[in-house]
């Protein structure tokens, strides 16, 4: 008979997509997908609806100091990117915690729409007596931060029931 722990059960998609994308992106010189998905954080949304990072070329045998190549829409676009340059390369070293990128390169081309991303479901209103209840539990926690957050995850969580 197996052992519990080792029976298969369900899976983050985590485990799936990072063994999915890595020889993909990998080939383009992206080691972490995290670029390509977080480029909205780094760029920030507006020059990030019309760029795209295409690949990052390393120096041979080297992870860093090297040069990221980003096609953006139009020409205006391509002149803030070329005037933010200093800026995004450190927003992007920062998001790596090292030195990876030293120099981009912007090409004007076709940047693919991407799709909005969902809006959040409203969160659930529990009874009275329930939220009382929830809230009791929740009094010995300190950081309002942790403390919201586990709110949230138990309203979701009851509203289940």
């Amino acid at each position: 008979m197996q052992d519990y722990r080792t029976l298969p059960g369900p899976k983050a998609i985590a485990e799936f997509s990072r063994k999915l994308t890595k020889a993909p992106l990998g080939r383009r010189g992206f080691g972490e997908a995290s670029l390509v998905t977080n480029w909205a954080e780094i760029v920030g949304v507006a020059q990030a609806l019309g760029s795209l990072p295409v690949k990052i070329a390393f120096p041979r045998d080297e992870r860093s100091g090297g040069v990221l190549h980003v096609r953006v829409a139009t020409g205006g676009l391509a002149t803030e990117f070329q005037y933010r340059k200093e800026l995004i390369v450190a927003r992007i070293n920062s998001h790596f915690g090292y030195g990876a990128v030293a120099d981009i390169r912007i090409t004007q081309g076709h940047v693919p729409p991407r799709p909005p991303k969902p809006a959040a479901a409203a969160a659930p209103i529990l009874p009275p007596d329930q939220e009382r209840d929830l809230q009791a539990s929740l009094a010995a926690v300190e950081d309002d931060d942790v403390r919201e957050a586990l709110a949230r995850l138990g309203r979701r969580l009851a509203a289940r029931r």
